[in-house]
């Protein structure tokens, strides 16, 4: 092997540097994004089917449409909510599902159904995914235009140019106001001439013609005959003929006014307390989150000249800031981990030489493993960058040991000539084994489902991947570059130790050795050791995803039911002067009757997005539960929830958005709600649980206006004919479409506003009969005001009540044990039970799947140290070594008040792979079981031991720290590998030599006996 290196030795070196020179290329086209892309197995259908009632929808719309979900393969929940005229419906796939194809059978499944469905009943299927939000979002406010020129600019002037930039899939605007021209009836006018509603409609659509009637080719000509008479502006619309006769001719004019107005809507939307337009921008899946942002920053600028004067463009959200900052804090750990590595090996080595050696292999490996990530189609995101910086510590611990070993065997032979690539070979086994044994920790990380297997799938290809080249990189390039750069008297250096060192290894082998004639001794530390470990799991709450500060914060509202818009409005401007004067707040921007993740939503409800300044003195929660506080206590007309934008989106992709939920269970709507009402009222007195919310949301109060069928035939008339004339005079109708620039204006036809907005005056509104005489509303109709409904919910089917809540300043394991305890004595109805859902579910799934990662990694350890050894003694040794590390993890977590969530169970498998890796080293390092061999042993390990250690705990030191953007979500992870290695120095080096030495024993005596008997 060392003379096959050597022949093609400028080859090898040659293909690695490509390598790296690819990996640099790569890393300069990969997609840069918060999180890796997910598929979530999830649709949601929305249907709308005017006003009806809550109980009718659910039974002619949400019912029929449930049972054909239901039907589609590969479904496994479905969740509806039901409105006034609205259904929404979510559909639930396994993870791993094509939902390309899942989208298209959905669909189907509807449109099957539908002709069965409400007249004129509209519907949506979306895939829900991470392009369900926006990436940015821009805020248009001016002093000078009105709304509808506003919306103008950014509909038909802004929109295409954003839509242009490559990696934007949808642009949707938000707020301002859309131009049509307004008809305004006078009903005793059009009685007077003997006219009707239908007779207005029916005029201004036959007036308003272009249509092509044929063609005419004469000589060489071919002309197309169009037949053309079309409105153009107001004027046009007053001179409408609607009547002709012997007294001359009526005309709209004569019974209308017509204006200039808007389209009628139910929604505001306002930009740091000014009237704005959002501007909301949605990427490609895939796509490069960053450079869709710059790419559009400079598009601003260059056509900054075509912006209407007195038009401000601001910034309400800007995704690619948090990625921006979060893959720095990350290239920063690495760089710091990196520098820090290279400063403790040489004060450890003491050689330039072979430090310089180290330092071009670190960024070398994590530049040659960028080229896998690109082949398994990774972006760089806070888990593939996290997995990154955790490897630093590895990649040196195999360079280093590669060179440690190739000093010693120089050492040994001083003034002659050594065969350095001879003295590689001998690492190829170690070497091989302590990778695989990292390496094979992550295959069970495959198996895993849901949001815990999409986000540490991509750090475990991260981690894998730098092992992989860390381990081709230490067999084939480290031995030639010391080959080449290294001497004997750099050997002999490198192997003199230090004042410290020496001192340091002369007292571990004498403490190692009395250890190891005794080894009775290490049975009180060790069960001291597993009893602080046992104690703090118990200590330790377990959580799901680690938080992390966004920089910005969603606070959704809700009004009382039946709130009117401006009364709404009047409460949000309250809200809006809290924000004003929080020192934390940068921008706002609200949206009332609409939501940045759409979904069902009334006029009274909605949500602000609040960006926070970079520099301020309180973190995002402190900020959240300030402003959630000061509104409790000042605007007690609104309820509000808090929570961070990405975690709403995971939780709204997911369909769990909330921490706590339970959902309760049963066949009487009314039942339901006073259930959820005690269970609301209970898991509110838990400490810890902020924002509960007892599930029930009331459709504001309806005027109720039932058309009497016999009163109606009297007159001539059906109730169909009466409702269709209510919906005319009072919605109105837009009859025709007036082309003007880039769009096409409305025109609808209405009665005054005046004749309907009150309850009496709605009775007096006036009804045409088919014989043309008048009759008042009130006598073929009883009118009244009916109070609002709660809108209905199910799952699977069954009606459900979901009581929903926040967790806050507790752990989630602890905060659910109490509330599962104050639960267990509710006495509920026959019939009525209940279900967790929500966050806490979510992850009770991932920790039993975590904890079968772990098993499956320590058997798969086990499988390979037999491959490597073939003696039980040396595999249960190591494995002993590894189970003890992870005592060690739980009490560094609970020291640093660190919860046990789904990053920290990742470094805890890691841990196991982690002391494997040095217990194989070890190892290769002792050739028997004897006290002098394994002393040693020891003490030749001692020096590459700390170094990796100490290498690996520094590395990691900035993510454990949280210090930098999006560095929280791998400081679980860092602080239980860090607290892995500080065992591991003690475990490896005293306590696995001192198990080997005694299952050595226990075996030769074994043996004997065996040997004696037979």
């Amino acid at each position: 092997m060392g003379d096959w290196l050597q022949r093609p030795r400028r080859s090898l070196l040659f293909m690695l540097l490509v390598l790296v020179l690819a990996g640099l290329l790569v890393a300069l086209k990969m997609p840069v994004a918060l999180f890796p892309d997910i598929i979530f197995p999830r649709i949601v259908v929305s249907a709308d089917s005017g006003n009806m009632p809550i109980g009718q929808t659910q039974v002619a719309v949400t019912r029929p449409l449930e049972q054909a979900l239901r039907a589609v393969p590969g479904v496994q929940r479905i969740r509806s909510t039901t409105a006034r005229g609205a259904a929404e419906i979510s559909v639930q796939f396994a993870w791993g599902t094509d939902m390309t194809s899942a989208l298209l059978q959905a669909e189907s499944a509807v449109n099957r159904v539908l002709p069965k469905l409400p007249p004129n009943t509209r519907f949506s299927a979306r895939r829900m995914d991470p392009t369900v939000f926006p990436i940015l979002g821009l805020s248009l406010t001016s002093d000078r235009l009105d709304p509808v020129a506003l919306r103008h600019y950014a509909y038909y002037d802004l929109r295409p140019l954003l839509l242009a930039v490559h990696g934007v899939a949808q642009v949707d605007i938000q707020g301002g106001a859309q131009a049509e021209y307004q008809v305004i009836v006078d009903p005793m006018r059009l009685q007077s001439y003997g006219l009707s509603l239908a007779d207005v409609e029916s005029a201004l659509a036959n007036s308003n013609i272009i249509t092509a009637v044929g063609r005419l080719q004469r000589h060489y000509r071919l002309y197309q005959i169009l037949s053309e008479s079309p409105l153009k502006n107001a004027r046009d619309i007053g001179h409408t003929i609607l009547k002709t006769g012997a007294d001359g001719v009526v005309d709209l004019s004569d019974v209308a006014q017509i204006r200039p107005g808007t389209v009628p809507q139910w929604t505001t939307v306002t930009a740091n307390g000014k009237p704005a337009v959002l501007v909301n921008i949605k990427q490609q899946l895939g796509a490069n989150t960053v450079a869709i942002d710059h790419a559009i920053r400079g598009l601003l600028r260059k056509n900054v000249g075509s912006i209407p004067v007195g038009v401000k463009i601001s910034t309400w959200y800007d995704q690619s800031q948090l990625i921006t900052a979060a893959a720095s804090s990350v290239r920063d750990a690495i760089f710091i981990g990196a520098a820090l590595a290279a400063l403790v090996l040489l004060a450890f080595l003491r050689n330039l030489r072979m430090t310089f050696i180290v330092a071009i292999v670190l960024p070398s490996v994590l530049l040659a493993s960028v080229v896998i990530l690109y082949v398994f189609h990774q972006s760089f995101n806070i888990m593939t960058l996290g997995g990154m910086a955790a490897a630093v510590g590895l990649v040196v611990d195999d360079a280093v040991v590669m060179l440690e070993h190739i000093m010693q065997r120089i050492s040994e032979h001083p003034g002659e000539r050594v065969s350095v690539l001879h003295s590689a070979l001998e690492m190829s086994k170690p070497l091989a084994g302590s990778s695989a044994a990292t390496i094979v920790i992550f295959a069970p990380l495959a198996f895993l489902s849901g949001v815990t297997g999409a986000f540490f799938q991509a750090l475990a290809i991260s981690i894998s991947a730098a092992l992989i080249i860390s381990f081709l990189v230490a067999y084939l390039a480290v031995p030639l570059l010391a080959d080449a750069l290294l001497t004997s008297l750099d050997a002999e250096r490198a192997e003199r130790p230090g004042r410290l060192l020496g001192w340091t290894s002369l007292h571990y082998g004498q403490v190692l050795e009395k250890l190891l004639r005794r080894p009775i001794l290490l049975v009180p530390v060790l069960f001291a050791f597993l009893a602080l470990g046992g104690w703090s799991y118990t200590q330790v709450g377990s959580g799901f995803m680690p938080s992390m500060d966004e920089g910005g914060f969603v606070l959704d509202y809700k009004a009382a039911p039946g709130t009117s818009l401006a009364e709404t409005d009047r409460l949000l401007g309250q809200v809006q002067q809290i924000l004003a004067k929080t020192p934390e707040v940068a921008s706002y921007s609200r949206r009332t009757g609409l939501q940045l993740g759409g979904g069902i939503t009334e006029a009274n409800t909605g949500d602000f997005f609040i960006r926070l300044k970079s520099h301020r003195s309180r973190n995002i929660w402190q900020v959240m539960q300030n402003v959630r506080d000061k509104i409790n206590t000042q605007v007690p007309g609104l309820r509000v929830e808090t929570g961070q934008l990405m975690e709403d989106l995971i939780g709204d992709l997911t369909a769990v958005p909330q921490p706590i939920e339970i959902k309760v269970f049963g066949a009487n709507p009314r039942t339901l709600e006073k259930v959820a009402g005690q269970v609301a009222r209970r898991i509110g007195k838990v400490s810890g649980v902020a924002e509960v919310f007892d599930g029930v949301t009331i459709a504001g109060d309806a005027v109720d206006i039932h058309v009497d069928p016999v009163k109606a035939a009297l007159a001539g008339m059906t109730p169909g004919q009466v409702t269709a004339q209510l919906q005319g005079l009072m919605e109105g109708r837009v009859v025709s479409l007036i082309p003007q620039g880039q769009e096409m204006v409305g025109v609808r036809v209405r009665a005054p506003h005046d004749l309907w907005n009150e309850i009496r005056r709605l009775r007096q509104l006036p009804i045409v009969a088919p014989d043309g005489h008048y009759l008042a509303l009130g006598q073929v109709a009883r009118i009244q005001i009916k109070a609002g409904q709660a809108e209905l919910q199910a799952e699977n089917l069954k009606p459900m009540v979901a009581v929903t809540a926040r967790i806050e300043g507790r752990a989630m394991s602890t905060v659910m044990g109490e509330v599962e305890a104050r639960l267990a004595h509710l006495s509920l109805p026959q019939g009525v039970y209940l279900q967790y859902g929500g966050l806490y579910r979510e992850q009770q799934k991932a920790m039993h799947e975590l904890a079968l990662v772990l098993l499956a990694a320590i058997l798969l350890v086990a499988v390979l140290l037999l491959f490597l050894y073939e003696r039980f003694t040396i595999v249960l040794s190591i494995l002993a070594t590894a189970l003890l590390a992870l005592g060690s993890v739980f009490i560094g977590l609970w020291i640093t008040g660190t919860q046990r969530n789904i990053t920290a169970m990742i470094g805890i498998t890691m841990i196991v792979g982690i002391v494997t890796e040095t217990a194989i080293f070890f190892f290769a390092e002792a050739q028997n079981s004897d006290v002098a061999e394994l002393v040693r042993a020891g003490r030749t390990r001692l020096r590459p031991v700390l170094m990796t250690a100490i290498i690996a705990i520094l590395a990691l030191m900035p993510l454990a720290l949280g210090l930098g953007a999006g560095a929280e979500m791998q400081a679980p992870l860092a602080i239980a590998i860090i607290s892995g290695l500080l065992a591991e120095l003690p475990l490896v080096l005293v306590v696995m030599p001192g198990i080997y030495a005694a299952l050595e024993g226990f075996s030769r005596r074994m043996a004997r006996s065996s040997a004696e008997k037979s």
